[in-house]
């Protein structure tokens, strides 16, 4: 059985992105500070610049540690740690112990319409030999339907893709759409923070609270038993 470690920041941990304000070296020290607590080397993390699309890169450690263009990661690379940024989109991190195979991933409402979550788990099944039996999934805090109003396309949308349960008035659930899409592969473990980034006094980063936020990180890697 392969060991998995996983971790959601909060904003404690600081600011992780280098696309919002802040200063250079105040991102390098939180990144620093967040491997040391993971225990990898910072310059080992493998990131993305997240585009709000459907793009799931398989990575191993001849990588680039930046992926341009891209939403979602997977690796079997033990020690390889993988990062997804967020404040309000959901964090989702995927792994199968048996097949010792991981995933991180920016689902915000655009990827989820792309159903970003059912292509990462069809490149672990298909291409990496996983089941989607022994494939766990983690939604890490994130806006939750309370808090997510959105147009009357944008709920037109959701209803003629993926039915009118997932609405209720203008504010839609992107939990359960990514749920429904991973129970179509055959996923089974998922798991879903009932934290709501916009509500709730947990400190995490909002978006929507605060447009000038920094962003906080759903990180995973396979360690070495």
């Amino acid at each position: 059985m392969n060991q998995i470690k996983y971790y959601f920041t909060t904003s404690h941990d600081g600011n992780l992105a280098y696309h919002v304000p802040d200063i250079k070296e105040n991102v390098d020290k939180n990144r620093e500070a967040v491997a040391l607590l993971m225990e990898y080397k910072n310059e080992d993390l493998v990131y993305m610049n997240q585009v709000h699309g459907n793009n799931v890169q398989i990575v191993d450690i001849n990588s680039p540690k930046l992926i341009e263009n891209c939403d979602g990661l997977i690796t079997k690379e033990k020690e390889l740690p993988l990062m997804v940024m967020v404040a309000d989109c959901i964090p989702i991190l995927f792994f199968d112990e048996i097949q010792g195979v991981i995933a991180a991933v920016h689902a915000g409402r655009n990827s989820t319409f792309l159903k970003i979550a059912q292509i990462t788990a069809n490149k672990m099944i298909n291409e990496l030999g996983c089941n989607a039996n022994n494939i766990k999934v983690i939604m890490g805090p994130s806006i939750h339907t309370c808090c997510y109003e959105v147009s009357d396309e944008l709920v037109n949308i959701v209803k003629t893709s993926f039915g009118e349960k997932f609405c209720k008035g203008n504010n839609i659930d992107l939990h359960g759409i990514n749920v429904k899409l991973l129970e179509e592969v055959g996923i089974r473990h998922i798991r879903i923070s009932e934290i709501c980034t916009k509500c709730s006094d947990e400190p995490f980063f909002s978006f929507r609270k605060n447009p000038q936020t920094g962003r906080f990180a759903g990180i995973i890697k396979l360690s070495i038993n």
